[in-house]
């Protein structure tokens, strides 16, 4: 942690509960839409829109269950192996795809990749898509390079934007005003990252932001 003004025990519990708060927020809203599903299958003069409940129910099921999973691994620990197969990674960014507006063009040539690496592809691959509010592509690379791997991460569609709290949080930045949800994953990013000896950074252009990182192998 980059703040000097709070003990760290502090800032670490704050930093857990933004990350906590932005998981929660990504799972409210499937969540909420499947409790009003099963509010209109139960009111009995709504029956007319039974069907229309009940595709709620399994679109919103579908998204809660894509997004579980994927935070399981970009956020947790959910494997005791040191690698991770790039194929499951693949999946797991494809079902949070799903349900953006943006298209996921996976390109990672590796086989499987560290702990470190995975998390890194999952959280930029998110953050890309995240970037592009009105669709676009966001195109996921990674290729080792020596003794490290190389991953590019690029957004490129109309209106593609980067919020100023995500190029604070990869800047190991605290954040002053904007959306915590935002920041806190780009925190995340660096710090894990920063952890395992590397290093990560952003460039954004008109209509293009590329997300690059470096970690050891």
């Amino acid at each position: 942690m980059t703040d000097h003004h709070l003990p760290s025990a502090v800032r670490s519990a704050e930093f857990a509960a933004y990350l906590a708060a932005r998981m929660c927020h990504d799972f409210i809203s499937p969540a909420s839409a499947i409790v009003s599903g099963l509010d209109l299958l139960e009111d009995p003069s709504a029956q007319d829109m039974r069907e229309e409940a009940i595709g709620l129910i399994g679109a919103s099921a579908r998204k809660l269950a894509d997004l579980l999973a994927f935070s399981r691994m970009a956020f947790g620990a959910s494997a005791s192996a040191e690698t991770v197969d790039v194929r499951e990674l693949e999946k797991l960014a494809g079902g949070v795809f799903r349900h953006m507006r943006a298209e996921l063009d996976w390109a990672v040539e590796a086989s499987t990749v560290n702990k470190p690496a995975a998390r890194a592809l999952l959280n930029l691959a998110q953050m890309a898509g995240q970037a592009l509010p009105t669709g676009g592509t966001a195109r996921v690379r990674a290729v080792q390079e020596g003794a490290a791997i190389a991953l590019a991460v690029e957004a490129k569609g109309p209106r593609a934007r980067l919020r100023p709290e995500v190029l604070q949080g990869l800047q190991g930045e605290l954040m002053g005003e904007g959306l915590h949800g935002y920041w806190v994953q780009a925190y995340y990013v660096q710090l894990f990252i920063g952890d395992a000896g590397g290093r990560v950074f952003a460039d954004v252009n008109e209509e293009r932001i590329v997300f690059a990182a470096t970690i050891p192998a």
